[in-house]
């Protein structure tokens, strides 16, 4: 499985920093990754350093049919390519695009690196999707092979967890029988926090086979990262979050062996 999708339709769930360093995690096993930020809040591009640049965001990539002109490496391995507002129009032009829920797809699959498929140019592609269950997010499911959930160890972790499912599902069934749900990782935890405990339990009871062993800890330093333009791994390289997503990096791939 190379294509993943990380989404969750509520906001503030540490998405965006699940998929900036499980990606810069990955690229310290030594593998080539693809992060697209398919969020007109550009949060994954700000986030490795990247400054938004409307004239050279992946709408403008969609529009000139070109993917090479458009991508960046701000970290050795880990290529990006980076979003910005522009992408909230999208959302309206698609309304009137005959296969409107495939745009992102046919790109991917179209387009080129060094002469090569993007999934022969790198090992994994993963999409950031905006937190809502829009045409967009629709676009990244089509595009994707895999789903990779945050669920934050808070009150309302739990809730609407099943319409994000049935979404999967119901994208699986129309558009694309390749999806999967592939994991959900535990977000924020706080063991400290009886709420945290009881939210992990909850989701180990509900979804045992979708969950992964390993939990990212809350802390200040994951807020800090994206003000430096750096993944957390490479602003604390040896903080307990930074060791979590690299223990997380390895059941990924020990996941998709």
């Amino acid at each position: 499985m190379k294509r993943f999708a990380f989404i969750n339709q509520k906001g503030g769930v540490g998405k965006t920093t699940l998929a900036i360093n499980l990606a810069r995690a990955l690229t310290l096993q030594g593998k080539r990754i693809l992060l697209i930020d398919f969020d007109p809040q550009a949060n994954a591009s700000s986030g490795l350093g990247v400054r938004v640049n409307k004239e050279k965001s992946i709408y403008q990539a969609l529009v000139e049919e070109d993917f090479e002109s458009f991508v960046k490496e701000p970290f050795k391995g880990l290529f990006l390519l980076p979003s910005s507002i522009d992408l909230v129009g999208l959302e309206v032009e698609l309304v009137k695009h005959p296969e409107r829920e495939k745009v992102l797809r046919d790109f991917l699959f179209s387009v080129t690196f060094k002469g090569l498929p993007l999934e022969k140019a790198f090992d994994f592609i993963f999409i950031d999707s905006p937190p809502s269950l829009s045409l967009i997010t629709v676009n990244v499911l089509v595009a994707s092979e895999g789903v990779i959930i945050p669920l934050q160890c808070e009150y309302y972790a739990l809730e609407g967890l099943s319409l994000l499912v049935r979404t999967v599902r119901r994208v699986k069934a129309a558009f694309n029988p390749e999806l999967r749900l592939f994991g959900m990782v535990l977000t924020m935890y706080d063991s400290r926090n009886r709420l945290s405990q009881e939210v992990a339990e909850e989701a180990r009871r509900h979804f045992p086979w979708l969950l992964f062993n390993t939990v990212i800890p809350r802390s200040v330093r994951v807020s800090e990262a994206p003000s430096f333009g750096k993944p957390v791994l490479d602003y604390v390289p040896n903080h307990k979050v930074s060791q979590a997503f690299l223990r997380l990096a390895e059941e990924f791939l020990r996941r998709n062996a």
